[in-house]
């Protein structure tokens, strides 16, 4: 049986679970937690539990939002600057895999509130100190991974549109409604899908757990992979909720984002409170 006495303040976000009889309960390895599996619709609850924590912290939400945005501006002009506009769209792919390292502030305030703790951006700016090394590692696995996808991206604009590249103002129809960039598309999609695959499973829990526990780099890592493995269905969903979420706010010319990223990131810290058990 689960220990659910480790879930500090659980009742305030969990609604009425629908969790696998006990006897299922997995426990991949004996360095690693044990891991809980749950229906295909949780991940409703975590954006639910997501949400009221955006509420219940306000300013934090908004100034990891607004950065988010800010961001995005000053990555589109400085591609524009260089006339590199075709290399908005792997940019902001590349973004998103970067974005669980960016979202431990989000992480540290649901940890807080769920604590019963008041959360201040001095709490939350210092959530980096705490297991910091161990989260860095994460971050340099995730920074590797977004520096093959770049390079990649480069190889194929150098490949299909060596050329003519695109202009800014040209470039979604240029790639997506073209019928001379279809095998660019398939080549584009099926190489940054499995980068994309690669490091969400290193990443779905991996720095929450840091953040939460004593815990090492690759114990975290392969705990992420175990909660993939054993909720595939799930952990299937959780990322098409959140790549609906990230392009949504993306194609509101980024401004979207102030809502998207808050809200993914409170969010995926109860996905890690939920199916990632006590020691």
């Amino acid at each position: 049986m689960v220990d659910m006495s480790s879930h500090r303040g659980a009742s305030q976000f969990h609604q009425p679970t629908r969790h696998k009889e006990p006897s299922e309960f997995h426990k991949p390895a004996p360095y690693l937690p044990r891991i809980r599996s749950v229906d295909v619709d949780r991940p409703w609850v975590w954006l639910s539990a997501g949400w009221r924590d955006m509420c219940a912290s306000p300013m934090i939400s908004a100034t990891y939002g607004l950065l988010a945005v800010i961001s995005s501006f000053v990555l589109v002009a400085g591609l524009a600057m260089y006339d590199m506009q075709y290399l908005v769209l792997p940019m902001a792919a590349g973004f998103m895999l970067l974005g669980p390292v960016f979202a431990v502030g989000l992480y540290e305030t649901s940890r807080l509130l769920e604590r019963g703790e008041t959360p201040t951006l001095m709490k939350v700016a210092g959530a980096y100190h705490r297991n910091g090394v161990q989260i860095a590692g994460v971050g340099l696995a995730l920074m590797l991974a977004m520096l093959a996808w770049i390079r990649i991206a480069f190889l194929l604009f150098a490949l299909f549109f060596a050329t003519e590249p695109p202009a800014f103002d040209q470039l979604v129809d240029r790639i997506f409604f073209s019928a001379q960039t279809i095998p660019f598309l398939l080549t584009g999609t099926i190489v940054g899908g499995v980068i994309a695959t690669a490091v969400f499973a290193i990443s779905v829990v991996s720095i929450p757990m840091l953040l939460d526990r004593d815990t090492d780099t690759f114990t975290a890592m392969a705990t992420s992979i175990a909660v993939l493995r054993e909720n595939l269905r799930t952990m299937a969903v959780w990322a098409f909720l959140i790549v609906l979420f990230t392009a949504a706010g993306m194609v509101t010319g980024f401004l979207g984002l102030a809502l998207a990223l808050p809200l993914i990131g409170h969010a995926s810290w109860h996905c890690y409170r939920d199916l990632v058990g006590a020691d």
